[in-house]
This record gives structure tokens, sequence and C-alpha cells, in this order.
């Protein structure tokens, strides 16, 4: 027996095994909401910490090396979890991420933390993969629908509650707390999963992995991530240390394309991208990050700047997209899998982000109120929770079960790459529009507002602060459009899928797959 079987509901739930299947999800659920949180719980915590360890001038490395080494451990871990199974790899990336946050909370020195950091990010990086690789190995394709969107609520609630629990434990016990809580949360999901969680065997055969397309993977996606991350605040986007990292992510990225194509087992298997289900699914989960951080990262800007709100206010101006998000993804999910018709929410879910977005343009064009922008964002929300995890399965459902791992993988690999690139490309434009709009205007420092240096505008007085908040809008407005434009090229592209209907059993309309699931076996 092996990992994949030729039917693919032989793991549909039945009343004998509904208990262990609670188990199970509360398990991996926990584990996805340990790697989730410390995408941003730590945000809150940076100034604490910069004043107890200090290094400020290396303060974003602790939230980059994270970023870092979890995008660049998803898809090997994808891969290990096709070879040798992924309930062993699981628990070691738990093991692995609590030791790592108790190792970063007791760090002394800022390049202890860092350092840390890398290793925790290697665990989530395994976490957000194997999770939702795992629940596709316990039910059925069908079910699967329902419980992914179970998973994208909980990683909902993750974003919406990482800052705020960050910034109360700092606040209440010490910045050391938001490493540490993630001790005893992991040591619940461990033990859950440790009795509850039975996979079968895989086959024990000798494999041969594919360690030097990881590196060039590793290389090429490092060098682009520090672009994206770095260029515009760091250095100059049109610069030498710019031009140097684009050219070695490209060059890497052409030598792991030329080294998956003679490799015995490759580390990512480029046949899949022949699957013209398993493309769109995760080509549109790109697009969809790209969308959704092109458009969130700078509306704290809008709402502070434009509309005079506090931080905290602006903070709250999100919860509708994040309540929304976390509905829509739970009531949808189990309403795609009585229907069977995935592409279809994933189809609607796009046009409403495609429509939150353009209305949020809009708005910022207009300089409407907050009510407006209240709305705007309930629809965006709605529209990411019914798309994300009928994607999942999509991409899923498309592809051999020997192949679960690397296609998850390959999905959220994009999706971190996707979201990178949206902030990258909607802050390179709205800097430039800020430093046109803001150059003749005397006494402001165009340069310096436009790469970041907000602070300035305390300084300036009161009809040039409108001056300035005029500019502001304008070029996030930009970048708002620039998401909805994403979102209506992504929805053309989904709009192509066909054959993702499933039948009342579960099984989708693609015997031509569960045949090369059978050979593959």
């Amino acid at each position: 027996m092996t990992d994949m079987t030729s039917s693919t509901t032989d793991f549909a739930p039945t009343e004998s095994r509904r208990a262990p299947l609670r188990l199970i999800l509360a398990g991996l659920m926990l584990a996805m909401v340990l790697a989730a949180l410390d995408q941003s719980i730590v945000n809150t915590a940076l100034p604490a910490v910069a004043s107890d360890l200090g290094g400020m001038a290396h303060l974003s490395w602790v939230v980059t090396a994270f970023m870092l080494s979890s995008t660049n451990a998803t898809p090997i871990f994808g891969k290990l979890g096709d070879m040798y199974g992924r309930r062993n790899l699981l628990l070691g990336c738990i093991t692995l991420f609590i030791l790592a946050s108790a190792l970063c909370g007791l760090a002394q020195s800022m390049p202890e933390l860092i350092g840390f950091r890398l290793l925790q990010g290697i665990g989530g990086g395994g976490l957000m993969t194997l999770t939702q690789t795992t629940i596709s190995d316990v039910v059925g394709p069908r079910e699967r629908l329902r419980y992914q969107g179970l998973f994208t609520g909980a990683f909902a609630f993750s974003s919406l509650a990482g800052p705020v629990l960050g910034g109360g434990l700092t606040t209440a016990l010490s910045w050391r707390w938001v490493f540490y809580v993630n001790v005893p949360v992991g040591l619940v999901a461990l033990a859950l999963l440790i009795s509850a969680l039975k996979l079968p065997a895989v086959e024990k055969r000798r494999h041969h992995i594919d360690w030097f397309g990881a590196l060039l993977l590793t290389g090429a996606a490092t060098a682009l991530l520090l672009l994206f991350s770095l260029a515009g605040s760091v250095f100059p986007r049109i610069s030498p240390q710019s031009g140097a990292l684009l050219a070695a992510g490209l060059l890497l990225l052409a030598l792991f394309v030329w080294q998956e194509t003679r490799a015995r087992e490759p580390m990512v298997d480029l046949s899949l991208f022949a699957i013209p289900a398993f493309t769109i699914g995760a080509v549109t989960t790109g697009a969809m990050t790209f969308a959704m951080m092109s458009a969130m990262v700078f509306l704290p800007l809008y709402l502070q700047l434009v509309l005079g709100m506090s931080a905290a206010q602006s903070g709250l101006v999100m919860v509708p997209q994040i309540v929304m998000m976390l509905l829509s993804s739970v009531l949808g999910g189990r309403l795609s899998a009585r229907i069977g018709r995935p592409k279809l929410f994933l189809v609607g879910g796009i046009a409403l982000e495609a429509s939150g977005l353009g209305l949020l343009a809009l708005m910022a064009h207009q300089e409407a109120g907050v009510v407006p922008v209240l709305g705007a964002l309930a629809v965006l929300g709605t529209g990411m929770g019914s798309a994300m995890p009928n994607a999942t399965v999509i991409v899923q459902n498309a592809v051999p079960r020997v192949s679960l791992g690397v296609a998850t993988a390959g999905m959220s690999f994009l999706r971190s790459l996707g979201g990178a690139l949206g902030v990258a490309v909607s802050g390179g434009v709205m800097t430039s529009l800020l430093a046109t709009k803001l150059q003749g205007l005397e006494g402001i420092d165009a340069a310096g507002i436009a790469t970041g240096g907000i602070e300035l505008i305390a300084t300036l007085s009161t009809a040039l602060q409108a001056e300035v908040a005029e500019a502001f809008r304008q070029a996030i407005s930009a970048s708002f459009l620039i998401g909805a434009g994403v979102m209506a090229l992504a929805l053309g592209i989904a709009l192509q899928l066909r054959g993702t209907e499933l039948g009342p059993t579960g099984a989708g309309k693609t015997p031509a797959l569960d045949a090369t699931a059978e050979k593959s076996a």
C-alpha cells in the first residue's frame, strides 16, 4: 500500500471515524494557526525588541528572516512529504517550531533572534504546506471543500489576531511572550496529532532527492524576495543592488528549470503545469495575494493620512474584511461541498475581490469617508474567503495523490511570491507618483516622504500637510486600481477552468487523472 490510492474517496469520513477526524482537524488547525500567527504577531512587538536588544538597523530582518526561510522550506517539505509520507514530517516541523519559538524568546542579541527566526521559519514553512496537504489525505475531494474553508477561516482569524495578540502580550508581559505563547499551543497540536493522525504507509523504496534543484530554487527565491522586500527602502529600486538581485534571481530560476528537466525525481514536477486546473488554480492564488497585499499594505496610510484616523482606529476598520473572510470561507466551503462546483465559488470570489478593490480605488479617488470603505472591505473579504479555499481544492483534486504535496507547496510558494511582488509593484508605483506630485511643492522633502519618511509630514505647516495628504490620496488610489486590474486578469484566467465539478460521491470529472494516479502508484 502506498501513500496514494487509486480512489480519491478512500478517506471519506464515516461515523466510526468522526471522533478521530475531529481531533486531527483540531491538531492541524492549531498547527496552521501557529504558522500564520507568526507572520504578523511579531510586528507590534518590534519596537520593544529594538529597545531591549538594540540593533535597530537590523530590526526588519526579524520579519524578513522568517519570510525567507518559510517560503524556501515550503516546496522542499511538499516534495519530501510525497516521498516519505507526511505524518512524521509534520510532527517534526511542529517540534522544530516549538523549539525555535522557545529559542527566540530566550535570545539575548539581535543576531541570535534573527538566526532563531530563520529556524522558526523552516518549521513554519513546513506547517503551512503539510497541514493543507494532510487534510487531503484524510478526506475525499468533495469534503476537502468544506475543510479547506475552515482552514482559510483559521488563517483569516490569525491575520486579525496576530497584531492584536502581539501588542497585548508585549504590553502585559514582554515581547518574549510573543514567542513563548507558541510552546503550549504547539504541544497541544503535537499531542492531538500523535494520538489521532494515522496515514497509510508509504512504499519503501530508494529515492533520489533533488538537493541541487532545491538549492537553485532557494537561491532564486531568496534573491527575488530580497529584491521585492528591500528595493525602495534599503536601496533604490533602480540601482546596482536591484539589478544584481534581479539578474541572480532570473539566472538561478532558469538553472532550476533546466535542472528539473533532467533530475530523476525533480523537486518540482514541471509536468504538473500541463494540467490546466493546477496551473489556473496556482496562478489565480498568486494573483489573489498580489492584489490583496498591493492594497492592504497601503490602506492604513489612506485611513491615517487622508482620513485623519489614529493607528488604533485604522486597525479596527480592517475588522469587517476579516470577519467576512472568515464567514465566507466557512459557510462558502460548506455550500461548495454540497453542490460540488468549486469553479463557481472561485470565479464568484475573484469577481467580488476585483469589485472590492475597484470600489476602494473609486473611494480613494473621491476621498470617501470611512463607512463606504467598510463596505468595500466587506466585499473584498467575502471574495477572498470564497475564492481561496476553492482554488486550493481545485489544485489538489487536479493532480495524482503522489503529487499532492508538490502541488500544494507550489501553490503556497506562488502565494508568497505573489504577495511580495504585489507590495513591490504597488509600492514602486505609489512612490513614483508621490515623488512626482510633491516635487513642485516648496519646503517639502519630496524624495524623503516618498520613500517612507512619513514622520516628516508632522513638521510641515497645515497647508502643506493638506497638499501631502492629497498626493497620498491619488497615489494610494492607483495602488488599489493595480490590485483591481490584476484580479480582473485573474477572473479571465479562472473562467477557462473546465471539468472541476464533483459528483455525488466526491469524484471529480477527471478520469484521466485517476488513471494516472493508479499508474503512479
